[in-house]
């Protein structure tokens, strides 16, 4: 990940200003989708309390239906493994491929799996994997992390997409036809699925009650590689339980209506058992869970479902783009996981946020995302993790504030600088003023005004 921070990494993405508004435009596009499929349904806010409510019971019993899930799974005949943290995980699956001998691994999207950075370790190692799913596969070649958890490669353009094929996988110079496009992807990753020995796929929701995970594709990429696979492994982080299967229903309904505004997606596939002569293993991931599920101010992070509403709507991640977040997941629920993993080194992020409250008021589980943004600051304040100017700027502004006789001075010092001074205010070195006028000077405050004309 990139050693700059979100303000230095989000200017870069603000050069090409053409590309801002794009990209601001068909995510909120994408938000307007969302809200119709919403109100389509007369039992959308029951949907969302009762979803929430479901993972208010897994949070608090978690060591219960993980235990649960654990037997029937075995039961199945599903191999179960335990990792602490990333190395763990990614160690295990290197593991399983190596007992094998197997060099090559076809993977569908896995925002787990980008966390642990899983390809990145396999490749060193001497194991070549495909991501399967189009975005990814499209970010994969050039290079670069997904955007965004839905829409991994939503900051490309066609015309661009049409480069990488042409400079990868042949296409002709200046074909940028998504149905060409899309074509040439699907001849491309169909000699992948048939040769491919092992299969990776992430999970949407695992069933304590039956020992089964359900992937949900629009694709049906997970399906082609977990089918064709000898051998198929699946990773989850271990707040990915619900309870019983009656239950997906809630979270499906929800799920792609939050993310795409579709009515359900395309393919939710259940998968309970290996078949005759393949194995299937599933990896339960902690990797920092659970500290955040003993956070009390953070724990209900943990529920989010990996839906993208969130970021469709935040003003910052729309206008800043999803690599200024510098983490494998962006957007407003990113700024909050990502300090329980390293707090100083994501600390900049509960800072890129207008505390607007959009991103709660769309998330499918309730998660109180602006709250807990705000609560955050205040700890990574609190742990000296903030940056010194900043630190001493708010000092300074609490000692103004808490003095009207202070205050009441500082606004005079203000309007007679703007006036009389404007350009010790009016440079470069005013974050202000990069990007906006400064404001005329008042020629009084809203105090005198309000004493003059209420004797």
């Amino acid at each position: 990940m990139s050693n700059l921070q979100h303000p230095a990494l989000s200017k870069i993405f603000n050069r090409d200003e053409a590309r801002v508004n794009w990209h601001d435009d068909t995510l909120w596009w994408i938000r307007a989708k969302r809200d119709k499929a919403a109100h389509g349904i007369s039992e959308w806010e029951l949907l969302r309390e009762t979803a929430s409510q479901i993972k208010n019971n897994v949070l608090s019993n978690l060591h219960q239906y993980l235990l649960e899930f654990e037997k029937n799974a075995l039961a199945n005949g599903i191999k179960v493994h335990w990792a602490a943290d990333a190395a763990e995980h990614n160690k295990i699956v290197h593991g399983l491929l190596a007992a094998k001998g197997i060099t090559q691994m076809v993977k569908s999207k896995s925002m787990l799996t980008e966390e642990c950075h899983l390809n990145e370790y396999l490749e060193r190692n001497g194991i070549d994997v495909i991501d399967s799913d189009l975005g990814e596969r499209i970010v994969q070649l050039a290079k670069e992390p997904p955007s965004h958890i839905v829409l991994p490669c939503i900051h490309k353009k066609k015309e661009e997409i049409g480069q990488i094929f042409h400079e990868n996988l042949g296409t002709e110079a200046g074909v940028s036809d998504p149905q060409v496009l899309t074509e040439t992807a699907r001849i491309h990753l169909r000699e992948t699925f048939l040769t491919r020995k092992s299969a990776l796929t992430g999970v949407n929701f695992a069933v304590a009650e039956t020992g089964e995970f359900v992937v949900c594709t629009n694709e049906g990429n997970a399906d082609m590689g977990a089918h064709l696979a000898d051998i198929h492994i699946a990773c989850m982080g271990i707040e990915k339980l619900i309870p019983k299967k009656k239950h997906l229903g809630v979270f499906l309904r929800l799920l792609t209506r939050s993310a795409t505004g579709q009515p359900i997606t395309t393919y939710s596939s259940h998968f309970k058992k290996p078949r005759k002569g393949q194995e299937m293993h599933i990896v339960l991931v902690d990797n920092g869970r659970s500290v955040q599920l003993g956070r009390e101010s953070f724990r209900n992070s943990l529920k989010c479902i990996r839906c993208g509403a969130c970021m469709n709507t935040c003003p910052v991640y729309r206008r800043s783009g999803g690599h200024s977040y510098h983490n494998a997941i962006a957007g407003p629920i990113g700024a909050i996981l990502a300090p329980n993993l390293d707090m100083k080194a994501y600390s900049d992020l509960p800072f890129a946020s207008t505390l607007c409250g959009s991103c709660t008021n769309v998330c499918p589980v309730k998660i109180d995302i602006h709250d807990q943004l705000y609560k955050w600051r205040q700890v990574i304040v609190q742990e000296g993790n903030s940056p010194a100017a900043k630190t001493m700027a708010m000092k300074v502004m609490s000692f103004t504030l808490a003095s009207p006789t202070r205050f009441k001075l500082a606004g005079k010092i203000g309007r007679w600088t703007l006036k009389n001074a404007g350009f010790t205010v009016n440079n470069g070195l005013n974050p202000w003023y990069k990007h906006r006028e400064m404001p005329e000077p008042p020629k009084e405050s809203f105090s005198e005004w309000y004493k003059k004309n209420n004797p």
